[in-house]
Parts: structure tokens; sequence; C-alpha cells
């Protein structure tokens, strides 16, 4: 799965979120901060980050606020050339900021988005996946409408035709499948054909009704055992999967989590650190961070270890950034791995 010279394709919506500032609530407020972002962005601009030729395709409406977002992908390094524009309506999130015990809240206002109308005539796939190596979505896309839902079949149909690497992250969004049908109804068969799959427990019994038992974090890791027997479930009911990558998180509140994965590549187990996360400025986005980290990884690395705790330890990173995006380096990943989680400055 390492290739010298990836060219990775992400694919979803990108939205206008909408925050607190303070940790006041959506009742409180008199102005919201503005940032973008969403789980294919954010991914996409992970690996840019860390100097992979990357991708983004949506659909927004032409207008200013698209063309703002254009601007900052481009300045981030992310590919926009194969952008669609169309509608009347960017998608757009209200982030409610939590503290302590009180957690962030997400309202959506993403119906009848661009994205949301988006057809399957709007993208030439050809001309996208023209020289690519990689395709990667999540359950996020899917779930928006029962158009988005069938692009994104299409748009995985034609990698998987072209010999792409699918990598799928499963991402529950329970606010959003309301357009008619469950989500173990549509993702199974999406997932089919995903040779990389991130998860957790949760998600696999949610969205693919895989029984899966809960299991905990603590500081001392997870038992493969607590784990293995799902994965082997997962693996025979989906041939194509190569490797399988659980993220675990243990909330003690909003300002200390603990975090770690495991990655199943064959017969063969990879664990992270267990990495203790304090003073937590913005948690949304965190995932996307792993998965980009750990997709970089595996293009990057010929060791399932190292990518796996290149992911942890880049999500980790992106609590102490505010926004989707996680604007870290690959160097201050390495550190972040390297040093055990020691804090320096650096001079």
């Amino acid at each position: 799965m390492n290739t010298k010279h990836p060219k990775i394709i992400t694919f979803g919506e990108i939205m206008m979120r909408l925050s607190t500032s303070n940790h006041y609530r959506l009742s409180q407020i008199t102005s919201l901060d503005v940032n973008y972002g969403g789980s294919e962005a954010n991914v996409a601009v992970s690996l840019a980050n860390f100097g992979v030729d990357v991708s983004f395709v949506s659909r927004i409406p032409e207008n200013e606020l698209s063309g703002s977002i254009v601007q900052i992908l481009k300045k981030l390094n992310v590919n926009v050339s194969q952008m669609v524009y169309g509608g009347d309506r960017l998608g757009t999130y209200y982030l409610e900021v939590g503290v302590s015990n009180r957690n962030s809240k997400v309202i959506y206002d993403r119906k009848y988005s661009s994205f949301y109308e988006i057809e399957e005539e709007h993208i030439d796939w050809d001309e996208v996946f023209k020289n690519a190596t990689w395709f990667h979505w999540s359950g996020v896309t899917p779930a928006i409408s029962k158009n988005a839902a069938r692009v994104c079949r299409r748009a995985i149909l034609e990698a998987s035709k072209k010999g792409l690497t699918i990598s799928t992250d499963l991402n529950m969004r329970h606010k959003l499948w309301n357009w008619g049908k469950l989500p173990s109804q549509v993702m199974p068969e999406l997932v089919a054909y995903t040779h990389v799959l991130f998860g957790d427990m949760a998600a696999f019994k949610t969205m693919l009704e895989l029984h899966a038992n809960y299991v905990e974090l603590t500081t001392e890791g997870i038992e493969v055992h607590q784990t293995s027997d799902t994965i082997t479930k997962l693996k025979a009911r989906f041939p194509k999967l190569e490797k399988i990558i659980l993220s675990f998180r243990n909330t003690e509140n909003t300002n200390e989590n603990l975090y770690a994965a495991q990655l199943f590549s064959d017969d063969h187990v990879s664990q992270s650190s267990v990495y203790k996360i304090t003073n937590i400025v913005d948690r949304i986005g965190t995932g996307d961070a792993f998965v980009g980290g750990v997709i970089y990884g595996l293009n990057s690395f010929d060791d399932d270890a190292k990518s796996l705790e290149f992911g942890v330890a880049a999500a980790s990173l992106k609590h102490s950034i505010r926004g989707d995006f996680n604007l870290v380096t690959k160097e201050e990943v390495f550190q972040s791995m390297n040093t055990n989680k020691r804090t320096n400055v650096s001079r």
C-alpha cells in the first residue's frame, strides 16, 4: 500500500462553521466566529500539510463565501481544480462550544445546500481520477441526502473500476440520516468496496449492523481480545478490507480526553500509545486529523505501527488548534511521537 508518489482524492461537503466564543451558549450570543470545514476537506488539508498531492472535490454555490473557501484551500495547498459550482446555498453548521461537564453541541443547516442537491452528471469522475492512486470518502456524505448518497456510490464504483485504494471513515452523524433510509440500509453496499476502513465499535454496530461490544479506553490501552472478534466478523463480511483501524476515546470532560487506536492488517495488530489530552481548545476535526495522519503514514512508511502512531499523534495535536483544519506539519507530529508527549519550547 506504500506509494512513492500518491495522488489522493477526497469527496464531500465543505461548510461554513459558525461557533460561539468564550464558551457562550447559542442562546446568549450576539456574534459568531466563522471557520470552514467538513470531514473530507479536513482530511485533505491534513494531507496537504504533510506534503501530499491531494484534491478535494465538492459542489458549492458560486458566490463570495465559496470564493473564500476556495482561496483558503488553495493557500493550504489543496487542489480545488475539480470543484463544481452550482446551486444557491452553502451548507452551514452552528457550534456551541462546551466547557467542563457541558458538552459541545452542533446544529446543522445543510438541507437544500448545493451539495445536498448534487447530481451524478455534475462530476466527471474520469477526469477527477486521472493519475489518482487513492480515494477517500466518509459516512457523512451519504447521510446528507439521497442525491449525495447516489453520487457517492457512483464515485466509489468508478474508483474501484480504476483500481484506486479506497478508504472510508464511517463517521456516524445521527442528526443527518433523515432522508428516508437508515445508515444500515445504505452503508454496507458502499463499504463493500473499501480497502482501508476507519471506525469505532459504536459505528460498526449502528452503520453496519455488526454486533460489537462496548470497549472502554483506559491509560493501560485496549487489549486485542476485546476487539478481535469484531474484526473477524468485518473481514468475513467485507473481503476487500486490507486494513481496519479502530479509534478509541475516553472523555473525562470537555477538557480532558484519552485517545488511542488499533490497526488490524492480515494477522498483524498494531496498537498506539495512549495519549492523555488536556486543556482542549477544539475537539472538532480531531477524528479527521487522525484519518489524515494514518492515510499519510500508509502512503509514506512501510510500517503499520508507525502509520498508526503518526495518526494518533496528529489527532492529539489537533485538539490544540481552533477550527476544523489540523494546521500542523509532519515535523511537529514526529516530534510529538518521539518526545513521548513531553512539551518543550521549540527554539
